[in-house]
């Protein structure tokens, strides 16, 4: 028997024109589109399609697009099999932004409401990252414990624990420079500066703490359908209450997902659906568990070739 779980990508999927099939060959996905834009009440959608490139990658308009894609894709699977399919999920996670599009998908808090709070996120960390500039890397090929000493050195932090030496770092821009250097003068297969905004997931962020906690308090929370495996501790998540608690914790955490994904895999998942634009976590999944199942679904096409896997 399948036992699926579903996977969202975060910030650095965003691609001009992702989505834009779903759009048009999939009423379900559209009407995605169209409530996010109005919960929003601008046309996101507009530049989701047709860019600027510039003007997407912008924190406040990539989390809330890359959420509406990873959306969309659950709709148009829906209803593409029905709204119960074999696809069902027994657990979830989302990477970053991605717990957040997990929330509108486990019930938590419907399209709508996660849409307006993934945009406040957004504005908090951008006006965080407009405070103090940051970026972050990638670094493969080089042992935690070795990463670790190079971010005390440098003063830069490790904020993705994605896979067994592969992890991503964060800080001020010359720092994370510094840091690269390093990494690679200690044996680094390779450092790739990532397409984000600023040194998410490090102490960077914490201006948008208040602003964040003050967005989720006033919201009304529901305990998710399916359990959700939290970025910061790595554990299932299945109370309103530890939810809120944990996207306050992740903004200035570290995301744990090499732990969410063996936890997953221990709890007997056979399957995961990378479920939004690229196929980054399926590919994370597979230098995990290279026995493990991950496929990407980011278009009609991947959403019907799942039924034939």
């Amino acid at each position: 028997m399948r036992k699926i779980a579903y996977l969202f990508p975060g910030q650095g999927a965003q691609t001009v024109g992702m989505g834009e099939e779903l759009f048009k060959k999939s009423s379900a996905a559209r009407m995605v589109f169209q409530e996010v834009d109005e919960a929003l009440g601008r046309p996101l959608t507009k530049l989701l399609f047709s860019g600027p490139a510039d003007i997407l990658r912008e924190t406040s308009n990539a989390q809330p697009a890359i959420m509406s894609v990873s959306l969309a894709c659950i709709k148009a699977m829906d209803e593409l099999f029905g709204k119960k399919h074999e696809f069902t999920p027994v657990l979830m996670a989302g990477h970053s932004l991605g717990e957040y599009t997990a929330l509108a998908v486990a019930g938590v808090l419907d399209i709508g409401q996660t849409a307006k709070l993934v945009e406040t996120r957004g504005k908090l960390m951008q006006d965080a990252c407009e405070k103090t500039p940051g970026s972050m890397a990638a670094i493969i090929g080089l042992d935690l414990e070795i990463l670790g000493e190079i971010a005390k050195e440098t003063k830069t932090y490790v904020s993705n624990i994605n896979a067994p030496n592969h992890n991503v770092i964060s800080g001020e821009r010359v720092a994370v420079a510094n840091a690269l250097e390093l990494a690679s003068a200690r044996g680094a297969r390779k450092t790739v500066p990532l397409r984000v905004g600023g040194a998410f997931h490090s102490q960077l962020m914490q201006p948008a703490i208040k602003g964040l906690e003050i967005a989720v308090s006033n919201l009304s929370f529901k305990d998710p359908k399916v359990p959700i495996v939290a970025n910061f501790t790595g554990e299932p998540m299945t109370k309103a209450k530890e939810i809120k608690q944990e996207l306050v914790s992740q903004l200035c955490g570290c995301v744990r997902w090499q732990q969410s994904i063996e936890y997953m895999i221990e709890s007997g998942v056979t399957e995961f659906l990378e479920l939004g634009p690229g196929k980054t976590l399926s590919s994370i999944v597979k230098r995990i568990d290279k026995s493990a199942k991950a496929t990407s679904v980011e278009n009609m096409e991947s959403i019907a070739r799942i039924s034939y896997n």
